[in-house]
């Protein structure tokens, strides 16, 4: 419920685009992305800004090539949000704040109902990814559609 203390709590007015993390917020996240590794050149990118660059993206639709120039390079973006997805921050980030909104909401921290759907059971019971399988194999190309297989046939008989 928006009261006078959750508008204050909310409010974004002194961020630079309504996307961008509070303290608070930060607090909660950064401890959770991994350190740099060790060895090799000292990071140089703010890992915050990157964050930030992320929810923008997500929170405005815009293309890569449109982020703002405020904000880190698209590609560092991009490989950021690559490598996080790959080696499981992005999960265990969602997973730490998903357990923390719980705890705040004075629920479980994980959820005790589960509901499944008949096309879930269905899907299940007949090997689920296994139908998917021939709708990524490639299609064979046909000499039909070629013109030059079509012409050398008949030049030759």
């Amino acid at each position: 419920m928006w009261t006078i203390e959750n508008r204050r709590l909310y409010e974004r007015k002194g961020l630079r685009y309504p996307s961008d993390l509070t303290d608070a917020e930060w607090a909660l996240a950064g401890p959770l992305i991994p350190p740099a590794k060790r060895g090799g050149r000292r990071r140089s990118v703010d890992l915050r800004e990157v964050v930030n660059a992320i929810f923008y993206l997500l929170s405005t639709g815009c293309q890569w090539r449109a982020l703002p120039k405020d904000l880190p390079p698209k590609t560092t973006v991009y490989d950021y949000l690559e490598l996080w997805s790959w080696d499981g921050t992005l999960l265990r980030l969602h997973h730490a704040l998903y357990v923390e909104l719980r705890e705040q909401a004075g629920r479980a921290a994980s959820p005790s109902v589960a509901i499944i759907d008949s096309q879930s059971v269905k899907g299940a019971e007949k090997g689920g990814r296994v139908s998917i399988h021939r709708a990524m194999t490639p299609a064979r190309r046909s000499r039909a559609r070629s013109a030059t297989s079509s012409s050398i046939r008949s030049d030759c008989r």
